[in-house]
């Protein structure tokens, strides 16, 4: 069975996270990644802690499986050679260095699309690459900041807060899978490949969508509302006996199920919470009758009796729950794969299900230069004697 990406080649010059949460997706659905790396230290993620046993990074295990790890200076004359052919024979070019940077080498789009017009190249960097703020460095949090997404974030008398993972990252991630996707159908009409210019804090403006619709509907930025919605009430966590548990009454129909569910019929029938906009509008007097109701059992019970109701609701799982979840499992969302010092590696599948051609992962993340003779030897047909002289060189 053909994977529906099978048959691209990608070069990744990309590091840390969203280029190679990126490329690592493009890879499950089939795509030979080749990720170059600096032959010393390599991305910058494997000194990363904390380590498996055998010394590889968790961290960057998590984002680099079927990948191919290649290790080229690219501030020698050689490297550069060998990356000019591999431009020549490849379909994408994704890098993430700060604008400026890999021009200076000789890679930049417009040397690239020279070598070969039909490359499709994508450039991630933090504030894209024009504007007042092109040549600031950036990493994830400082563009949640930057972004808006830490302003909403955290309790309503706490502080900003960014999210628990680097959301801006990979956010930015799915938005260079699909400007790459659709510069690959441009190509077969075109018959040329173009260039994306992906930033990052381009990405986080885009998704304040209805918080940034409120904001320019009212004029008023909105604030910090914890775990509650701007918009629906009840639509939040309430505590437990044992735990916290998410009710998501999204509707008049559902919050009266709600309500009578959970044996308070009397809020059901009292006027003042009838609608929607009523109930947002008196939240804090609603939900405090709410948690008093809630806290007199455990979350699963509550759980149970809700879910049962048809009201969406579920407990807030840490990751050791979600690993283990029955219906992640049936998803194939945790998968294992054998690696030659980590052992058997347990990752995060492939959320993507293709019914005809789904992806598959077919290698563990690479060990630093792992595949530098097989590509140098297969792609580049270079004789051993000058593999061995590259190394000797400190080329690759």
């Amino acid at each position: 069975m053909t994977a529906p990406l099978e048959g691209l080649r990608v070069l990744d010059l990309s590091r840390i996270l969203a280029g190679p949460f990126c490329t690592m997706m493009l890879g499950d659905m089939g795509a030979e990644i080749i990720k170059i790396e600096h032959p010393q230290n390599g991305d910058d993620t494997r000194s990363w802690p904390p380590f498996y046993e055998g010394g590889e990074s968790t961290y960057f295990q998590s984002v680099n499986r079927n990948k191919k790890s290649l290790t080229l200076d690219l501030k020698l004359e050689e490297g550069k050679k060998i990356l000019r052919r591999l431009v020549e024979l490849s379909d994408i070019f994704i890098q993430n260095f700060r604008p400026g940077t890999i021009e200076r080498l000789g890679f930049g789009y417009k040397d690239c699309s020279v070598l070969n017009p039909r490359l499709i190249y994508a450039s991630i960097s933090g504030y894209g690459q024009s504007g007042p703020n092109r040549a600031r460095p950036a990493y994830d949090i400082l563009l949640q900041a930057e972004g808006g997404l830490m302003s909403i974030t955290g309790d309503q008398e706490g502080i900003s807060c960014k999210t628990g993972i680097a959301i801006a990252d990979l956010t930015t991630a799915l938005f260079t899978i699909q400007g790459i996707l659709l510069a690959v159908i441009s190509r077969e009409k075109t018959k040329r490949g173009q260039f994306i210019d992906m930033a990052i804090q381009d990405g986080q403006a885009a998704l304040m969508s209805h918080a940034a619709g409120n904001f320019f509907g009212t004029g008023k930025p909105p604030g910090r509302m914890g775990n509650r919605h701007p918009s629906i009430c009840p639509y939040r966590d309430f505590a437990c006996e044992d735990g916290v548990l998410i009710v998501a009454a999204a509707n008049d129909s559902l919050w009266i199920r709600f309500a009578r569910t959970i044996g308070r019929g009397d809020l059901a029938n009292d006027p003042r919470w009838k609608t929607n906009d009523s109930r947002v509008r008196g939240r804090d007097e609603l939900e405090a009758e709410i948690d008093k109701t809630l806290r007199t059992k455990s979350r699963a019970e509550w759980g149970e009796i809700i879910s049962n109701a048809g009201v969406p609701c579920g407990p807030v799982k840490d990751i050791s729950e979600v690993a283990s979840d029955p219906q992640v499992l049936h998803r194939d969302m945790v998968i294992e794969i054998e690696h030659a010092t980590t052992g058997t590696l347990k990752m995060m599948g492939i959320p993507v299900k293709l019914s005809e051609t789904p992806g598959n992962v077919k290698l563990p993340p690479p060990i630093l230069s792992e595949h530098t003779e097989e590509i140098l030897r297969d792609l580049l047909d270079q004789p051993p004697e000058v593999m061995k002289s590259l190394r000797e060189q400190g080329v690759i």
